[in-house]
């Protein structure tokens, strides 16, 4: 028996680590980390050890033989990426049952270095990674900042309610929240309660890890009708973020369009369509539950720009979808070259995952019957988004089959349209910015010309990669920042981490720290042991803000 890699794959590495016999490829080392969607167990190698399954962050990896009917493809892509190569060979005359390549040491610090005090903004995946290199491999005393006066970024509101495994990587990182050489204020943010400057003035490094929190506009008419919406908006919608409008979605209409076709289009088309039941298992936001299952949306047609063999999101996600209960999925051919593409397409590609689905055609009409399906439809762009009545009613988009609508154009009926064209990070105040790729100029995590000052995950690369990406993102620019230090090229700070809390909480009497917190957390399971759920979330910041204080005093009157 072996084990297998899953759909929820973090690319993280961590299983590679622990691996005895070396069967996780491609490995941090490899030129192919990184540019494969995950990773990948070879059968032939694999000692049955369990190793990785136990490490794993996100609970990816089982056992080839209780893997489900729906998982049961996992086994053969994990067996397929080592098709034609060679077995790793062994260890002539050693205990190893494989080759190992030579130890690397890519950080050395002198054993007088000393600790440094390093600011974190941003407490999601990209930040935590930053800390916890800090944390485990040097004497560093870390300050957390969030903006939100709760942690957890993107585990906490960008992943979808129905992937619980890949949230448990938030269990993670949560440990390192009451590190004795970790200090927490959540609840402010740079720019409008501290400036960058103050916040330099008080560390020897500042790592910025505030992601891409805005969206790519379509640039159409009609785009700013109500009922034409970001996917940003419409997840943090549904995953209780504070800033969300907890009413702010009509789900009356029967049909939604999703532009976009990488993993969020994906996962905010299969929350519409899902189970409302099936999700009231999961940390789904109250009020979206609410509106959910008194939701009258029964399909979701997901335009692509490019044809099958480009779409953008994995194939593991794809597969995923192909498995939801009650939900099919189908593929618009107006286009011959979709069904050219999907019909000519290796069982290794994208498009070769569409094989055997029904071909279908959208269009104006209403849908019939009572049946909840997904429609893929590619070659397709949205040329006008039309409005009656305060509210979108269709949505004009190419037809490259010729035989819809006037000019190559068909006109989709739909009530709601999803941009999920991708994330745009925001400027820093006090940092430079580069409007054209929404990122932040650096060299190696180094801000240029900002001496002592760093970014990790998409305001530094931009919005690309999952969780795992931000580990080897983060190793980057802790490295660069441990080698200026080394270096002696960070600026001495004037002030202390006690001068800095107390200038915290001068500009914001709100600030959450790590016992606040866990108060928060305590208080988010409890609601939901009474619900028979993980947890219910709280929706607004004067609900958190509150909690974590009431759960503060309660603790210090014990």
């Amino acid at each position: 028996m072996t084990y297998a890699i899953t759909q929820t794959c973090c690319n993280d590495a961590t299983c590679v680590a622990v691996c005895p016999v070396n069967c996780i490829h491609p490995t941090p080392e490899e030129r192919a980390f990184g540019s494969t969607e995950m990773l990948h167990i070879d059968p032939r190698a694999c000692i049955d050890c369990g190793a990785c399954a136990d490490a794993c962050p996100v609970d990816a990896i089982f056992p080839v033989d209780s893997l489900s009917a729906g998982q049961r493809e996992y086994a053969d892509i994990n067996a397929a990426y080592y098709e034609g190569a060679e077995p790793l060979a062994a260890e002539v005359g050693g205990p190893n049952f494989h080759a190992w390549g030579e130890p690397v040491f890519e950080r050395s610090l002198p054993s007088d270095f000393g600790p440094l005090r390093v600011a974190v903004v941003g407490t999601g995946p990209a930040g935590m990674y930053a800390a916890q290199d800090l944390l485990l491999h040097t004497a560093a005393e870390v300050t957390l900042i969030d903006r939100l006066p709760v942690a957890g970024g993107l585990v906490r509101y960008g992943v979808a309610p129905d992937h619980p495994a890949t949230k448990k990587v938030g269990d993670t990182f949560s440990r390192f929240h009451s590190h004795p050489r970790v200090r927490m204020h959540l609840g402010i943010e740079v720019g409008r309660d501290v400036t960058a400057e103050e916040l330099s003035a008080h560390h020897d490094a500042v790592i910025y890890a505030v992601g891409a929190s805005t969206d790519r506009r379509l640039g159409v008419p009609g785009e700013d009708e109500p009922g034409c919406l970001s996917a940003t908006a419409f997840v943090a919608w549904y995953n209780a973020h504070p800033e969300a409008v907890a009413q702010g979605v009509d789900l009356s209409a029967e049909r939604v369009v999703v532009v976009g076709n990488g993993n969020v289009a994906l996962d905010v088309a299969r929350i519409l369509v899902a189970d409302p039941e099936a999700l009231a298992a999961t940390d789904i936001a109250a009020h979206a539950l609410h509106a959910l299952r008194a939701s009258r949306v029964r399909e979701v047609v997901v335009l692509g720009r490019r044809g099958p063999e480009d779409a953008a999101y994995t194939r593991s996600e794809l597969l995923a979808l192909k498995h939801v209960p009650g939900v099919e999925l189908v593929v618009d051919d107006h286009d011959p070259r979709t069904a050219a593409a999907i019909d000519a397409a290796g069982a290794g590609d994208r498009a070769g995952v569409l094989k055997g689905l029904a071909r279908v055609r959208t269009d104006a009409a209403s849908l019939t019957g009572g049946e909840r399906r997904i429609v893929l439809r590619f070659h397709s762009e949205v040329v006008e988004i039309r409005g009656e009545g305060g509210g979108v009613r269709s949505v004009r988009v190419t037809d490259g089959g010729g035989d819809g609508g006037d000019g190559g154009t068909a006109d989709l009926g739909a009530g709601l349209l999803l941009r999920a064209i991708g994330y745009r990070g925001l400027p820093v105040p006090g940092l430079p910015f580069d409007e054209a790729s929404g990122t932040v100029p650096h060299e190696g995590g180094w801000v240029a010309g900002v001496p002592g000052s760093y970014v990790v995950g998409w305001i530094k690369r931009g919005p690309s990669g999952g969780i795992g990406a931000n580990r080897t993102c983060a190793a980057e620019t802790v490295g660069t920042l441990l080698a200026d230090a080394v270096a002696g090229e960070l600026p001495a700070p004037t002030g202390d981490a006690r001068a800095f809390r107390r200038l915290a909480r001068q500009r914001n009497r709100r600030v959450v720290d790590a016992r606040g917190l866990a108060a928060i957390d305590r208080a988010e399971r409890d609601r939901g042991r009474r619900d028979g759920r993980p947890r219910v979330k709280l929706a607004t910041v004067e609900e958190l803000v509150a909690t974590a204080r009431s759960g503060r005093l309660l603790r210090l009157t014990r």
